[in-house]
């Protein structure tokens, strides 16, 4: 709780890597409920601009490492539940 926390997401092409490749992250609270998209990238972050996320995620990765990790900024017990990090590098996925 307070501290910075990192999400490590890492992924593994056959393809190189182009501006083409995307990262989205989404979220569900351990009560269930919708996925809600937290956090996407496209040759730049595109952190949420609404939701319980916003103005606290930050962009942790490098594509060209095969990295699409992110980092939340003062999380709260509140912000527990289920973190899916999906990587889509065309023709590859």
């Amino acid at each position: 709780v307070g501290e910075q926390v990192l999400l490590r997401c890492s992924f593994k092409s056959s393809s190189p890597i182009t501006e083409s490749l995307l990262v989205d992250w989404t979220y569900r609270p351990l009560t269930g409920g919708q996925m809600e998209p937290i956090f996407h990238y496209q040759s730049i972050p595109h952190p949420a601009t609404s939701g319980r996320f916003k103005d606290r995620i930050s962009w942790a990765g490098n594509v060209a490492n095969g990295d699409a990790s992110i980092a939340i900024q003062s999380p709260v017990p509140s912000d527990n539940g289920t973190f899916i990090c999906s990587v889509k590098n065309p023709p590859d996925v």
